[in-house]
């Protein structure tokens, strides 16, 4: 036989006497080795000494280029002699203990694994079996294990798995033989067919038998036979045959006898052994059961409690809680029913629509949770939902989501309707053929108001509702004079409805006479006491309201005012008042309470947070004085110049509500100035998931704690709020915008808060706009949203809600402010319906929790997911920019069409007026290019409204750059596409109950008439040869920081998928990319890292593809910006506020302007070079070669990894990527899942706490 080669790498010599030895063991190999038994035990012994005593010889026999772990196997498969055996499996044993990771890879390679299994079985025919072999064999295969991944095949295959199961049996006092054993279980046991059949063999109660009872002797032994264990028990019927045998208590009795015993914490790996076993056990519903029923939840927990001290402790305190949190009965959504506490009819439901199948389903049907949601089969999916696994399942769905369809990828110009038919729309187009032959340039500005009327504005006062409409203002009524109400209160009356007299019916007489007040004699001047010049003070400046101010202006709770067109409204109480129209209003005012207007009577539903005089049948008598409280309403006029209170109840006047509100939140009313302090990300406070998650199930443990009182119920509309003894907070949701459907008192400060959801819809919980009173200062509140869907969300990674204080708006100071400590989002254990699942089983709703206090007595404060932004507060704010129009200004609102529930979608045109009449004046006025903008197609991105009304107000504005902008296009701008769900307080969805944002391939005129019509005007500019420049549509993220863009390119998407193109199909103009990396220089929010150019399925319906496709606008965005904050740039650590929203849009504005400068070149070379001086393409596209999926290209001065690490990922339900910031859900998470012995990993650290929110978790 050939000698072996000799290794002559890093300075081995050729002579080395190792390898001399092992040249004479495979000249031995074959008969000779059976025959000279001695020399073949000799010439092993000698290899096994040199590789024992000298590092150098073992790099000798595994050095590449030798072969001598080749002629080891060969002579370990032929000899016959069990010392020769044991000799060579003590050299194996040597080999492969260092440096283990390549050299096992080297042994499994050539075949190790078998040979030692046939040796095993070869061994256990022998009587009795050589327990030296036996316990070499099983210790080599233990380190050999974990390397193979056909381990477990392999073991089952040749018999091995019953020879080391009856070595076990035989062994149990062995403990020397019996570790080796259990290491090669713990390695079969992975293999789940293995683990069954093992189970089969009486391993589960074998192993049972080792583990107890408690005993610190072979505390290493224990270990591992839990490792295995819990291993098996992976196995459902394995982990059926642990809960027949009894066994779930014996874990809980073991678990509880270490927690006490190990005082010193040095046994922590059994403890969580015995942990995992029970986490296993719990995956099915039987272990579940067992669990609860012997106790498992009260023993967890309180000896979690006892460990939460010890940091070390972690991971024993997150494995109990994602047992207990998975034990937890699946409870259902305190609800009646899923679908919106609130209906409206569709003028006809197409079959095949949400709408459709929502109501198809019989009435028999619970929709709140499923009897089958519960089941075995989903429930550990359920529970190993991670972050990770989350990212890689919508990682493979980008991957799925590109558009590899290279027709598709380039735009048509479809405009899919006859021109005949588009023809209709020039009516919203008259500047495009206006000659102002008859305007005077000279006139003052009347003439220019003339030339573009406002139709808008118009329709607005021609559709004002005679409904009442209730303003905020003061009640003060001291506790023993309480209004006096019917006996038989609205709480008794219709469903739905409340019942005012009529004017001409006898209204009840008052105990005291009062005389109408009329607006014109209110006094708008402070008490006597005080300076009689009106004082606003500044934000940072805390302005001290009088004792009497506090005390009795807002004794108690904050009434309402009934306004109403004309007569006088007599209500329970008796008190009345009349408004006169025009009635001028300054500075500070002293309100009556209540303020009525008119007396038609008409439907009325709810009542205020405060229920002082509300419909829902208080007792008490009338205040004998007859006076109504003094209510200081800060000056808005001065604070807000775009804002006023009387002008904003006008416009509420002509809004249609389904619910048809008839109050007015005092925000709105009030409004709101951004504060000058800085409000930076919320830290995240080590441990508060995990605290909350044990109130949680503090819940279950001391149940005799819970309230479980209802205080709010939209489904009782006939009396939502419900009085008590003034022991709890009162809600109030029933106002423009707002929603809350229930709140449920758990604890004395502890509050369940259920949201509606979009009307015609079952799920999308995400908006909240509620309001609060009746709070006891510096008490700590806890306030739970128990079913939002989102799989994580923002507030984990320092957002806060917003609150809006009454107490601190009439102290001068009307802001939102960012509130909340211990925020944080997590799964609960509300089961979720697989109706609103899309068919999906055992999901859960997930819960936002915070806390906060309240820091002025007898307050209203209201909270909001984001600065709310009610379509009322649209039309005020387009109203007031009719105020700001200068004869060079030409501004048009017109009515685009009327929205389901009856709400009028503004357009708006504005530009610059020619400075003449002359042919060339008007000739530049008619051909400037168009610019088209949209926003709050979804109603719960409310950021949306305020960056496009920063850039109203900068396109109405006086600078030099403004008047630039207008001359330089003409802006069609259409703000608000979805007034019916902005003003329902839907989230995602309108009255239709479809998302507006996927119906733009075909929408349809009458369930989605503003899509239909707004797609129409762009259709019409494809016509006539006139499409946009530039098309964006204003979008909230909720899940990412920043403001970014999507775009719409053929190449990168190509890029990023597997589809190969020619050179030709990848020709394109690279100026998409120029607006973005415009804003990226000049707005500090912007962050062009977070912009995608990539084409998707899943949204080639929303504005942002289909106007690309179709109307051929190759600037056609969606301009996203964050709910929460910034991660980068000057904002950088910071939430965003309504200032930096509305710099935003003004910012927007501003790089249209450059934008302009840009294109406006006339050498179109020049352009190109200056567009890719500006993206930074000079350099080529260059493969990686040593990943091909790697495409390095200098336009994005970054790694573009197709398939792991995209820049854009997706979520097909919405126009947002995938969580990108890593968290672990504590008790949720399963890392501890990977052992470093079982699954060849590393153990992750489990610390859910430590959250990353820094840029290197952005997979850019």
């Amino acid at each position: 036989m050939n000698k072996p080669k000799m290794a002559t790498e890093k300075g081995v010599p050729s002579n080395s006497r190792v390898l001399m030895l092992l040249g004479q063991l495979e000249r031995m190999n074959g008969e000779a080795m059976v025959r000279d038994v001695e020399t073949a035990r000799q010439i092993t012994a000698k290899i096994f000494h040199l590789i024992q005593t000298q590092e150098k010889s073992g790099k000798e026999v595994m050095s590449k280029g030798s072969s001598g772990m080749e002629v080891i196997l060969a002579s370990l498969e032929n000899t016959k002699d069990v010392q020769t055996t044991l000799n060579i499996l003590y050299i194996l044993s040597e080999l492969l203990t260092v440096g283990r990771g390549r050299r096992v890879g080297v042994f499994v390679s050539k075949g190790g694994t078998g040979i030692l299994f046939q040796i095993l079985i070869t061994a256990s025919k022998e009587l009795p079996p050589s327990e030296e072999l036996m316990l070499q064999l099983h210790s080599l295969l233990a380190k050999v294990g974990p390397k193979d991944r056909k381990f477990g095949v392999k073991a089952r295959l040749s018999g091995a798995l019953n020879v080391t199961v009856n070595l076990m049996k035989q062994n149990l006092q062995n403990t020397k033989l019996l570790l080796p054993c259990l290491q090669v279980l713990r390695v079969y046991s992975t293999n789940l067919v293995n683990a069954i059949s093992l189970g089969k063999n009486g391993v589960v109660e074998l192993m049972f038998k080792i583990i107890g009872p408690y005993s610190k002797k072979n505390t290493s032994l224990l270990k591992v036979a839990l490792d295995a264990l819990g291993a098996l028990l992976k196995s459902k019927t394995n982990a059926r045959r642990a809960v027949d045998g009894g066994h779930v208590p014996v874990l809980l009795t073991l678990y509880l006898d270490w927690h006490r015993n190990d005082t010193r914490h040095r046994h922590m790996l059994i403890r969580k052994g015995l942990l995992v076993c029970l986490r296993n056990i719990t995956n099915i519903k039987l272990g579940r059961k067992a669990f609860l029923d012997a106790d498992g939840m009260r023993i967890l927990y309180n000896s979690s409690t006892e460990c939460l001290p010890v940091r070390t402790l972690d991971p024993l305190v997150n494995t109990s809680s994602l047992i207990m949190r998975k034990c937890f009965p699946k409870n259902r959504l305190p609800l009646p029913t899923i679908k919106s506490a609130f209906h409206y009819q569709l003028p006809h439901v197409p079959a095949l629509g949400p709408v459709a199948q929502l109501y198809s389903q019989p009435l028999g049907v619970d929709d709140v949770v499923d009897e089958s949601d519960d089941n075995e089969e989903t429930d550990v999916d359920t529970e190993n939902d991670t972050e990770n696994e989350e990212d890689e399942k919508d990682q493979h769905a980008a991957n799925e989501d590109i558009e590899t369809d290279l027709n598709k990828l380039h735009p048509k110009k479809n405009p899919g309707r006859p021109f005949e038919e588009l023809r209709v729309y020039e009516r919203f187009f008259l500047e495009l053929s206006e000659d102002f032959q008859g305007y005077n340039f000279e006139s003052s500005k009347s003439a220019s108001t003339t030339s573009s009327s406002s139709s808008f504005s118009s329709s607005l006062a021609s559709t004002r509702s005679t409904r009442p409409i209730i303003v905020p203002t003061a009640q003060a009524l001291s506790p023993k004079h309480a209004p006096i109400l019917s006996s038989q209160g609205d709480c008794n009356a219709t469903k739905g409805q409340h019942t005012l007299p009529s004017p001409s019916a006898p209204a009840p007489a008052p105990p005291v006479p009062l005389t109408p007040l009329e607006l014109d004699t209110i006094h708008l001047t402070k008490d006597q006491d005080k300076k009689e010049e009106t004082h606003i003070p500044s934000p940072d400046t805390h302005t001290t309201l009088s004792e009497h101010t506090i005390e009795q202006d807002l004794a108690h709770v904050l009434g309402s005012v009934s306004f109403e067109e004309e007569g006088a409204l007599v209500k329970g109480d008796g008190e009345k008042a009349v408004k006169q129209e025009g009635s001028p209003v300054n500075a500070t005012r002293h309100i009556h309470s209540p303020l009525l207007l008119g007396g038609i009577s008409t439907r009325r539903v709810g009542g205020g947070g405060s229920n002082w005089g509300s419909d829902c049948g208080s007792e008490g008598a009338e205040d004998e004085g007859g006076e109504g409280a003094v209510l200081e309403v800060p000056d808005t006029a001065r604070l807000l110049p775009m804002h006023d209170p009387d002008l904003y109840v006008e416009m509420v006047k002509g809004t249609h509500s389904v619910p048809q509100y008839a109050e007015v939140a005092y925000p709105d009313y009030f409004g709101h100035v951004a504060p000058t302090f800085r409000e930076p990300l919320q830290e995240r406070v080590y441990g508060v998931q995990r605290s909350k998650i044990f109130q949680d199930i503090e819940r279950l443990i001391h149940p005799n704690d819970i309230v479980d009182k209802v205080v709010y119920d939209l489904d009782l509309p006939s009396c939502p709020v419900i009085e008590d003894d003034g022991e709890s907070l009162k809600f109030n949701s029933q106002f423009e915008s707002g929603n809350l459907r229930k709140a449920v008192q758990v604890r004395k400060y502890e509050y369940d808060l259920v949201l509606n959801s979009d009307i015609n819809s079952n799920h999308y919980h995400q908006w909240f706009y509620f309001e609060v009173s009746g709070m006891r200062v510096g008490t700590t509140y806890r306030f739970n949203i128990i079913n939002s869907e989102k799989s994580n969300s923002q507030f984990n990674y320092g957002m806060q809600v917003l609150m809006y204080s009454v107490q601190e708006a009439i102290s001068g100071r009307p802001r939102w402010v960012r509130t909340g400590t211990d925020i944080c989002y997590y799964k609960n254990h509300f089961a979720r319906s697989s109706i609103a699942a899309g068919g999906q089983k055992g999901k859960s709703y997930y819960t936002m929790t915070f806390s906060t206090s309240f820091s002025h007595k007898d307050d209203v404060c209201y909270f909001a997911y984001h600065y709310p932004y009610t379509y009322s507060t649209l039309k005020m704010h387009l109203s007031k920019l009719e105020a700001l129009r200068t004869p060079q200004i030409y501004l048009r609102q017109d009515v685009l069409c009327e929205t389901l529930g009856g709400n009028s979608c503004p357009l708006l045109t504005i530009t610059a007026m020619p400075e003449s009449n002359s042919n060339d004046h008007i000739c530049q006025f008619r051909n400037r290019p168009l610019i088209f903008l949209s926003a709050r197609v979804h109603p719960g991105e409310t950021n949306a409204s305020w960056v496009m009304k920063g850039t109203l107000e900068f396109l109405m504005g006086t600078s030099p750059l403004a008047a630039s902008l207008r001359e330089a296009y003409i802006f069609k701008i259409v703000p608000m596409l979805n007034p019916d769900g902005v003003v329902n307080g839907n989230h995602r969805c309108s009255l239709s109950g479809e998302d507006l944002n996927r119906q733009w391939q075909n929408p349809n005129p009458e369930l989605h008439p503003t899509i239909y019509h707004t797609k129409s005007l762009l259709q019409y500019l494809a016509q006539i040869q006139r499409a946009p420049l530039v098309f964006c549509d204003y979008h909230g993220h909720s899940r990412k920081k920043n403001v970014f863009m999507y775009g719409c390119s053929v190449k990168e998407t190509v890029w990023q998928s597997n589809i190969s193109a020619t050179s030709s199909d990848l020709q394109e103009d690279l100026g998409y990319r120029a607006l973005p990396k415009i804003l990226s220089q000049i707005a500090p929010a912007f962050s062009m890292a977070s912009c995608s150019f990539v084409v998707e399925r899943s949204k080639e319906s929303t504005a942002r593809v289909v106007v690309w496709r179709e109307i051929g606008v190759q600037r056609s965005y969606t301009m996203e910006s964050t709910l929460c904050g910034c991660d980068q740039g000057k904002y950088k650590g910071l939430q965003i506020g309504t200032r930096e929203l509305e710099e935003m849009g003004a910012q927007f504005c501003v790089a249209l302007l450059r934008l302009k400068r840009l294109t406006g070149l006339r050498n179109h070379q020049h352009l190109l070079d200056l567009e890719s001086d500006i993206i930074g393409t000079q350099s080529k596209v260059v493969r990686n070669t040593t990943h091909p999926s790697v495409v390095r290209c200098a336009c994005f001065s970054k790694v573009l990894t197709w398939c792991s690490s995209s820049p854009t990922t997706y979520v097909l339900e919405e126009d947002e990527p995938s969580f990108l910031e890593a968290i672990d859900y504590s008790a949720e998470s399963n890392d501890e899942d990977a052992e470093p012995e079982i699954e060849h990993v590393t153990e992750v650290q489990e610390n859910p706490e430590q959250l990353s929110d820094s840029e290197t978790n952005h997979r850019d």
